[in-house]
């Protein structure tokens, strides 16, 4: 048979897949966004992970083809037999598993599943979802049953957003089925495109665990140098010299202290947590780096504050400008960012905050955040009384620093980016 895949999720995780196995298969992209769905068929991806031209070249007019086929109706992925799942999976403001999406997508599939069919979910999940929570769904839309009727994988996203060097297809992937047999089809399947190669891992739950503990490792890691950026700002040491001194060992990992945000590490250890806490288990180590890295914003802005007590400068009203608002460089993604906590911790100082980020939508930032940003250079109102550099976009390296700076201002540069200033300039 034939293999006709459809993507449920056209974001920053199921555009460049859908346009990959788009050089090979039919594939239909399904996403509930219609301005989302009409922009990339015209072959424009505002979330800047597939180029206008290998987008255009995949795009076709007929789902039936080989190629993209974008749509909103649900009546165009029913041909389809190999359901990709791809939606996001976030947290809600008390840091608890929000499944929502994931919960409708399901409802989406089962209500065009046929026998014979497979769905691979993507989206990161704590160890049991797939089975345990999505599965169920299929079932009742459907009225099908598991394993006998239709089957299920696991492929967990391996995206690194705004990376052009890593991208999907060079990428190990990881892949797993409900059966022996189904997850050797679904590794084969993946395997036709995947030019990095692909693991089978012995279940669904192994999948989806190794994914989720992916992450925390990173976020685990981050929290320790972050936790001794904080040490070493109270004895007067360098963090960065620190780290490029100890770098010199060979097995020594190069994690920077920052901001830790995003839609993956700032969000996927609380569902390994959660499910944890499910098996009477309370998780030490893993929250404890998720309440240290949460606190880096507001730790930030008391840097900057104390930094500018000392060189008498006045709080109340000062001119602030905060370099970068999306969750890393380069990027337009302004998920899960922790360049907000920065800016509230200042704001309830009562100082005047400006934000600069060419990357970011200022429609979007509005929208989610209810904040005003700037997208042009020209816009900037210097002089300030301080600039934090939060967000290591490219084009900041442009900027001359000492022209937008006060004489007696502060500076300070969260990742160690600047490289050239008349200025001092602290980091963090």
């Amino acid at each position: 048979m034939e293999t006709k895949i459809a993507v449920i999720g056209l974001g920053y995780v199921g555009l460049p897949l859908a346009r990959l196995f788009a050089t090979q298969y039919s594939v239909v992209g399904f996403d509930i966004n219609s301005h989302r769905v009409e922009d990339l068929r015209k072959g424009v991806d505002s979330t800047l992970e597939v180029e206008t031209e290998l987008l255009k070249s995949v795009l076709v007019n007929d789902k039936s083809q080989k190629g993209l086929f974008c749509t909103t109706s649900v009546d165009d992925i029913k041909h389809c037999n190999f359901y990709i799942v791809t939606v996001p999976t976030p947290v809600d403001k008390h840091n608890v598993p929000d499944l929502t999406p994931l919960i409708k997508a399901s409802e989406t599939v089962g209500s065009v599943l046929k026998k014979g069919d497979i769905v691979v979910y993507e989206s990161t999940v704590y160890p049991g979802a797939t089975e345990d929570d999505c599965v169920p769904i299929l079932e009742k839309k459907s009225g099908l049953k598991f394993n006998k009727d239709f089957f299920a994988g696991y492929s967990p996203e391996r995206i690194n957003p705004g990376d052009k060097e890593h991208t999907v297809e060079k990428i190990k992937k990881v892949t797993a089925g409900s059966t022996p047999e189904i997850g050797e089809k679904i590794d084969a399947i993946y395997k036709s495109v995947i030019t990095g190669g692909t693991y089978l891992a012995t279940s669904i739950k192994v999948a989806e665990a190794a994914k989720v503990i992916e992450n925390s490792q990173r976020d685990i890691n981050i929290a320790f140098v972050n936790e001794l950026a904080k040490i070493f700002c109270l004895m007067g040491i360098n963090t960065q010299d620190v780290l490029a001194a100890a770098a010199t060992k060979w097995n020594f990992l190069p994690f920077k202290p920052g901001l830790v945000g995003g839609h993956c590490i700032g969000v996927d250890p609380y569902y390994l947590a959660q499910k944890a806490q499910e098996f009477g288990y309370h998780t030490e180590i893993i929250l404890a780096g998720r309440r240290l890295n949460d606190s880096m914003g507001d730790y930030v802005a008391r840097q900057v504050i104390k930094l500018m007590i000392k060189k008498s400068l006045p709080i109340k009203d000062a001119h602030i400008l905060i370099l970068g608002f999306t969750f890393k460089e380069n990027c337009p993604d302004v998920r899960n960012t922790k360049v907000i906590d920065v800016i509230r911790t200042l704001k309830d100082f009562d100082l005047d905050v400006e934000i600069f980020d060419p990357c970011a939508n200022p429609i979007e930032v509005k929208h989610e955040y209810g904040i005003d940003i700037i997208n042009n250079a020209k816009d900037l109102k210097s002089p300030y009384d301080a600039i934090i550099l939060a967000v290591s976009h490219n084009e900041f390296l442009a900027l001359d620093m000492d022209s937008l700076i006060k004489p007696n201002g502060v500076i300070y540069d969260v990742k160690g980016f600047l490289k050239s200033t008349k200025h001092t300039v602290n980091s963090l």
